[in-house]
């Protein structure tokens, strides 16, 4: 399960943590992660450098010497580029060489993974890499179908939920649009009947995408987290990272064609429970040996929880609720920490003049004692190291 497994820059981030906590002793901190002790004073001098465990997470194997670096102005056209339209070299290249920049796609490439602009899930993987979870409820794929007109000129929304592993729809449901208490309540209805995925497939589009937030977080990924479930968000315009629930769609637009697609809400819904019935139960799928998906599909054992317990801290944090703006004070100063977390208990735990946040099982920001300065941070938190690379 490689997405779901911590990665290498996460568990310099553990490390670290481990390292610099009260009366911890390095010899023993190294031997619990299966490093040695020059590996861990090399983590350790990285983080003394910057001060930010950001910087842990983010850091990159180049040198930090190259005499063939790109120059400095050339690097942030190419970050602006990336970060307006999401592309990867080979288009940003035509982009670059029309402003009279010639640079090579593997060095545009370069450049984007070197400055932090490839989500952590998707850095060391292809793009058309072809994968299938080896169980059922392993990694559920979410997604809309786009939108259909109705003739009030309203629009249908489908939302589709697949299992990875059996291509089973676990949902199928016609919304109006995408804001988040409708798609938390259909999500609802999956789990209750089918209970809970240890990990959600999802694009960085609205309701579970923030682009303005940092890190991403909403009420419904705040929600999915709440419940133990994993966010693995897909390459930014890469549907291809999300081809299953993509070929879902297109098998569905065809059957809604051949059936004529529904012009009102009423008639949506019928529509949509008939396709996924014939899809699940009746269609040969040929990734599935030409079974339906429901002769490989089960339900999680995992049950959904109407109230997610309360987390259980490590002890020597100090606890405190993120106010209705999204802010934490602390020592008489206020920061602003994630909207979507309003209401919600986190961990604070000072560490080198800064003051490390921790929602659940994620470290989600790092407050700057002196500037007030407010980093995203979402790394998991794990209780067992285990050996990474150096």
């Amino acid at each position: 399960m490689p997405w779901l497994e911590t990665n290498v820059h996460e568990q310099r981030l553990q490390f670290v943590m481990a390292a610099r906590a009260p009366g911890a002793g390095l010899s023993e901190v190294c031997r619990q992660f299966g490093v040695s002790r020059t590996t861990g004073y090399r983590w350790l001098r990285r983080y003394q450098a910057t001060q930010t465990l950001a910087s842990v997470v983010a850091h990159s194997r180049r040198p930090q010497h190259s005499p063939q670096r790109t120059e400095a102005a050339v690097v942030a056209r190419v970050v602006a580029l990336r970060q307006t339209y999401g592309w990867a070299g080979r288009k940003l290249q035509v982009l670059l060489r029309a402003e009279g920049l010639t640079l090579a796609t593997a060095t545009i490439d370069r450049i984007i993974r070197r400055e932090g602009l490839v989500a952590a899930a998707d850095a060391h993987r292809p793009a058309l890499t072809r994968f299938e979870r080896d169980a059922p409820n392993e990694l559920w794929q979410m997604d809309f179908k786009g939108q259909y007109p109705l003739r009030d000129g309203t629009a249908c929304f489908p939302l589709s939920v697949l299992d990875d592993h059996s291509r089973f729809a676990v949902g199928l449901f016609p919304l109006t649009g995408t804001a988040g208490a409708p798609v938390l309540a259909a999500l609802r209805q999956c789990f209750e009947r089918y209970g809970l995925p240890a990990a959600l497939l999802v694009d960085h589009g609205t309701p579970w995408w923030n682009a303005s937030n940092g890190h991403g977080l909403t009420t419904v990924s705040v929600a999915l987290l709440a419940q133990g479930i994993d966010l693995v968000y897909s390459g930014v315009r890469h549907p291809q990272t999300q081809g299953k629930v993509e070929r879902f769609h297109r098998t569905l637009g065809l059957r809604l064609r051949q059936w004529g697609v529904p012009q009102d809400l009423a008639t949506f819904a019928p529509a949509l429970a008939r396709f996924r019935t014939e899809y699940n139960e009746v269609r040969p799928h040929e990734a599935t040996q030409l079974t339906p998906p429901a002769t490989r599909y089960a339900p999680s054992p995992r049950a959904y929880q109407l109230t997610p317990r309360p987390w259980d801290y490590p002890s020597g944090w100090d606890l405190a609720r993120v106010d209705h703006a999204g802010c934490l004070s602390h020592a008489g100063r206020r920061y602003f920490v994630c909207q979507a977390l309003a209401g919600q208990r986190v961990a604070m735990r000072p560490l080198d003049g800064v003051l490390v946040v921790q929602y659940r099982d994620y470290y989600i920001r790092e407050l700057d004692l002196t500037t007030g300065r407010s980093v995203p941070l979402l790394a998991r938190v794990t209780s067992t190291p285990v050996s990474p690379m150096s």
